[in-house]
């Protein structure tokens, strides 16, 4: 409940989460039926980036920060329009103070018939969040911890839809709680797409956490990582990753563009890495 996303806002994770985020948003607006966000730890939803607290730790800098002030590929930059349009729309260049968090990035891509559904347990956090979307009916805000709301918000009436679960892993065993909470939401809706953020970092059992999502038995899971320094000399977070379960057919293809690019222009030094493989289906094994 310490947890404050505040102090990592716009840094180098959130870069490679709302990048992907937006473009499984921008697949699902592909077709006019409506769909659903669920969005399990959602935050305050934006974040000033002038605040005391973003400017302690100064992350967004060598996150949002650099790509912003950078020249992007058209490649990458057609990949990263919807992600980068909407942060460009909070803020009047060249200052960049307002970052869109999950929450406030889903509501700006939606469309009039979409619904984003917002769990939030940290009581301050909460009532921001709640503030900031009052009166929007496309939006709902509850406090609740986003573990329970796997079970019981699932399936969406739309039958389409996006789960974001992006805990702060702050408490032991949330590795085994991500593995868990999508096997229970995965049964109550396997059509859906899901997105999970994890941490890397020196001692993180990723390997088995992979190892455990393939005991699953669901079919399709990809894997995108960005690790920008080694974690040699730090405990702190030296890489991310996501584990997308039903992915777009397309999303592979677009990985081995963004995910380059990203690890060249965030690298923090020269064990910087990337990759993206399956965990389940399609090419096993493929990096």
């Amino acid at each position: 409940m310490n947890y404050r996303h505040i102090y990592h806002a716009g840094n180098f994770a959130d870069v490679l989460k709302h990048a992907v985020f937006a473009r499984l948003i921008t697949y699902l607006q592909k077709k006019d039926a409506a769909f659903r966000i669920l969005d399990t730890h959602a935050g305050t939803g934006q974040y000033d980036l002038s605040s005391a607290e973003a400017q302690k730790t100064g992350e967004w800098q060598t996150g949002i920060g650099r790509l912003l002030a950078t020249e992007i590929p058209n490649d990458a930059a057609a990949l990263l329009a919807p992600y980068l349009d909407a942060v460009r729309a909070l803020n009047a260049a060249p200052q960049i103070t307002a970052y869109p968090g999950s929450p406030k990035l889903a509501r700006m891509l939606m469309r009039k018939q979409d619904r984003l559904s917002l769990m939030e347990l940290h009581e301050t956090d909460f009532a921001t969040l709640q503030a900031r979307f009052a009166g929007d009916h496309q939006v709902r805000a509850t406090m609740l911890d986003g573990w329970l709301a796997l079970a019981g918000h699932l399936p969406p009436k739309e039958r389409r839809g996006l789960v974001l679960v992006d805990p702060p892993f702050e408490k032991e065993g949330e590795f085994e709680r991500l593995v868990d909470g999508l096997a229970k939401a995965h049964r109550r809706f396997a059509t859906g797409i899901y997105c999970l953020w994890y941490p890397i970092k020196k001692g993180a059992p990723v390997a088995a956490f992979h190892a455990a999502l393939q005991g699953l038995g669901i079919p399709k899971i990809l894997c995108a990582e960005l690790t920008v320094r080694s974690d040699r000399e730090t405990e702190g977070l030296t890489g991310s990753g996501l584990v997308i379960v039903n992915p777009p057919f397309t999303l592979k293809a677009e990985l081995n563009i963004l995910l380059p690019f990203l690890k060249e222009r965030l690298a923090q030094d020269r064990f910087a890495s990337q990759r993206s493989f399956w965990i389940a289906g399609e090419s096993d094994g493929e990096s």
